[in-house]
């Protein structure tokens, strides 16, 4: 069944018993009735028992509070919202926290942030990890790129925006829903000031993550400020299954208290006044339109996620303006680009300061394809526009909310421009493409495709007349494509194959010390030649690491890997041993050793690469063998010579000042509070208790592996290659310890053999010697070419 099926049942029911799924107690006390709509068949509440539609703009009329002035009495720009918010919520008992980062590297579920809930699944929302606070509220930054067609054109959709979330996570018995309600419902009439006639809740359900729960939606005057999910359900299969807490999930944009309380003509004026200042100068838009202020209202009617036909739509609205649909879109066309603009930077902000970035795969294809779709406007109406000035300004004005939007914007710029000649490279190859599709008509599949594929825009296409018009989903369809696709890891674990049932997690004792090599261990479990026991020294497979091989009594042991939460070992023969009775275990001490050295270099390196490029470095990929190691980072081009000479140098460093390693099994969400998201270098690690792995200043990440005591104990890192293996990830594949060592002999030996075979006596002596034979050898055959060709 899709989640939009489970969905539409959990609100029938809901709608069905509300007393049961709904504040319908608070809403009484306050004078609301329910009622349902007329036109869509949404059940309500108001305080107008003679009301017959619900709040939607679809049904309402459109937005009825722009260049209104008694919207509510409180008025607020966007970064006073949250001041306000916090500290009233604040007052009354919820915790404010900052923001979580925009990339969510802690959740598996989803690339991006896509709301303040993401923050907490799905470790929190489970019940298996303490959240930060209880009750809190948080300023959230949030991307989504299902609306990017909507931008500019309804007056209130962002893909970059801000999800104020009002949250708490209680036992069952301890959930006070009816407070919560009117916590929300006094921030409607005391924090914003609006009338309590004027606010409409509708009976909604939300689902997202994996979890379902009733919902209840706030509109006022055409417009929807926000959302309270009272969250109860997990999916499993085609069931919905009870959590074992309940969780209070309320999101409302902070961009929507703004454009309420100001009434200006689009959300964005009250988000980002004075960038939308500074591009109307530019722009030349900063002159009052007697047509787009007549279409304001109804902007909100073109949604195209919620019209059919989206060119009908445009022709009734219009005659509804009595204006020709022509003109009208001519109207808004440029100042929709406009804003589109300003929302795709800030995104673009949000997303690049947290370590994001642009690239062909995954999440950061969107990145990349809202910064095209920013540079095509600026291209199609020749506006003379830096879009590293508009991230400037958006992280001037984000300060006081932000301020590390500011102290990052260095690093962005850096990206922008990087990003800025690579778009430039495209438009010359589309525009050699464009010229081979003349004469075809294209399909919307096949538009898609050329844009996916190389970047060729809609514009574009339909100024070559190969297309007659551009899908209202355009990018949208093209954003789809890549949800879901991230960044490839190494395959490392094992399927699951064996019946564990019973079995409890094996104890490890690797953690605290990698030189731990002999132990005894009982055994639980065994089919055939695979053991588990109690406790075990030997590491399984995972993160990227190759497993331990030893000995268990006098029985080799050739393969180790993880099953859930135990660990299996296989054997070359079968024990003669039984479950329950105690074997003595011995790690082969060299393979140990030199995987130690492997994986410990491999945070070093990774720690240097950031401090020389910056917060974008994470990692994407890693691989430990006893003969070498590769690091896959996150960096938007290729590596020079002098970056793998300063790389390797700095790395060594770090060797040489012989900097304790330190391993610690902490608390989730103590760790969180502790060291940051960075943590979470290889992606998502689940669990409730997180072993984390600190190099002093330099790294910290929550691991697995077998490390070593102290860097000194790397011996020596040499960096042998490195290549581009996917737009935005670079691969830098090293030796350390034992295999440098090795790896430096034989370089040693190649080297004294070309010296003998030079005839040359110092090491300097080589290039020149090496030159001069080159030169005589293509001399040689110069002149072999010209004997040949006097007896042809």
């Amino acid at each position: 069944m899709e989640e939009k099926e489970m969905k539409r049942a959990l609100k029938e029911r809901a709608s069905g018993e509300p007393e049961k799924y709904y504040p319908v107690g608070v809403l009484q006390e306050e004078g609301f009735v329910r009622k349902r709509c007329r036109v869509c068949g949404q059940h309500f509440w108001t305080r107008d028992p003679e009301r017959e539609v619900c709040g939607e703009p679809e049904c309402s009329g459109g937005y009825q509070f722009i260049g209104k002035e008694d919207n509510a009495t409180e008025k607020m720009d966007f970064i006073e919202v949250w001041k306000r918010f916090s500290e009233m919520f604040d007052r009354m008992g919820y915790t404010p926290i900052k923001r979580y980062p925009t990339i969510a590297r802690w959740n598996p579920t989803t690339e991006f942030t896509l709301a303040s809930i993401t923050d907490f699944q799905p470790y929190v929302v489970t019940g298996e990890v303490k959240p930060p606070a209880n009750p809190l509220v948080v300023p959230q930054t949030c991307l989504r790129f299902n609306d990017v067609d909507n931008v500019g054109i309804t007056g209130r959709h962002f893909t970059g925006f801000v999800m104020i979330g009002q949250h708490a996570f209680t036992p069952k018995d301890e959930y006070r829903q009816e407070d919560y309600f009117r916590d929300i419902y006094r921030w409607l009439t005391e924090g914003m000031g609006v009338k309590p006639e004027e606010i409409i809740f509708h009976e909604d359900a939300w689902a997202g993550g994996g979890n379902f729960g009733p919902s209840m939606e706030f509109f006022s005057r055409g417009l929807e400020i926000g959302n309270q999910v009272y969250m109860m359900y997990r999916r499993e299969g085609e069931e919905l299954k009870e959590l074992n807490i309940k969780v209070l999930d309320m999101g409302m944009g902070q961009e929507r208290p703004a454009w309420f309380t100001l009434g200006t003509e689009t959300a964005y004026e009250a988000v980002f006044p004075p960038v939308v200042r500074k591009l109307k100068e530019i722009t030349g838009l900063e002159g009052r339109s007697e047509v787009f202020s007549q279409f304001l209202p109804f902007s909100g009617l073109l949604n195209v996620d919620e019209i059919e036909d989206e060119e009908g739509m445009w022709r009734r609205v219009a005659g509804r303006m009595g204006v020709d649909v022509k003109l009208l879109k001519e109207e808004v066309a440029p100042r929709a680009a406009m804003y589109s603009v300003a929302d795709h930077t800030r995104a673009l902000l949000f997303a690049l300061v947290d370590g994001g970035l642009p690239s062909n795969t995954g999440g950061g294809y969107n990145l990349r394809m809202i910064y095209r779709r920013a540079m095509d406007f600026i291209e199609a109406y020749g506006w003379d526009l830096d879009l590293g000035d508009v991230v400037q300004w958006h992280a001037e004005y984000l300060k006081p909310q932000y301020p590390e939007m500011l102290e990052g914007i260095d690093e962005v710029l850096e990206i922008l421009e990087h990003e800025r000649k690579k778009y430039y490279q495209m438009k010359e190859k589309t525009r050699r493409i464009i010229e081979r599709l003349k004469g075809r008509r294209l399909t919307e599949e096949e538009m898609v495709e050329l844009y996916d594929s190389h970047g060729i825009t809609p514009q574009a296409l339909l100024s070559s007349g190969v297309i007659e018009r551009v899908p209202p989903d355009f990018f949208k369809r093209v954003a789809e494509r890549h949800e879901g696709r991230g960044v490839s890891r190494v395959k490392t674990q094992k399927e699951v194959l064996y019946n564990l049932e019973g079995i409890s997690p094996t104890e490890i004792l690797y953690y605290d010390d990698y030189s731990l090599i002999e132990f005894k261990g009982r055994i639980v479990w065994m089919e055939g030649e695979v053991v588990a026991l109690d406790r075990t020294a030997f590491y399984p497979t995972s993160g990227g690491q190759m497993h331990d091989k030893g000995w268990m009594d006098d029985v080799e042991v050739v393969e180790v890997f993880k099953q859930g939460s135990v660990v299996l070992h296989r054997l070359r023969g079968r024990l003669k041993k039984g479950v329950g009775e105690v074997v003595d275990c011995r790690i082969d001490w060299d393979r140990r050793e030199q995987l130690a050295q492997h994986h410990t270099s491999t945070h070093i390196i990774n720690g240097v690469a950031r401090e020389r490029f910056g917060n974008h470095i994470w990692q994407a990929g890693a691989e430990k063998t006893t003969e070498k190691a590769r690091l896959d980072i996150t960096h938007y081009e290729s590596l020079s010579r002098e970056d793998l000479e300063a790389l390797e140098r700095r790395a060594n460093e770090v060797v040489e000042e012989a900097i304790p390693v330190e391993s610690m099994l902490l608390p989730r969400d103590v760790a969180e509070r502790r060291f940051g998201f960075r943590l979470y270098q290889g992606g998502a690690v689940p669990g409730e208790v997180l072993r984390v792995v600190k190099i002093g200043e330099l790294d910290v990440e929550a691991c697995g592996g077998t490390h070593l005591k102290n860097t000194s104990e790397a011996e020596i890192i040499k960096i042998t290659g490195t290549k581009k293996i996917q737009d935005g990830v670079v691969r830098i594949e090293f030796v350390a310890g034992r295999r440098a060592r090795e790896l430096a002999q034989e370089e040693e030996r190649v080297l004294s053999e070309v010296m003998g075979a030079l005839g040359v006596g110092e090491v300097g002596e080589t290039p020149s010697s090496a030159e001069r034979l080159f030169k005589t050898w293509k001399r040689l055959r110069k002149l072999k070419g010209s004997a040949g060709a006097l007896f042809r």
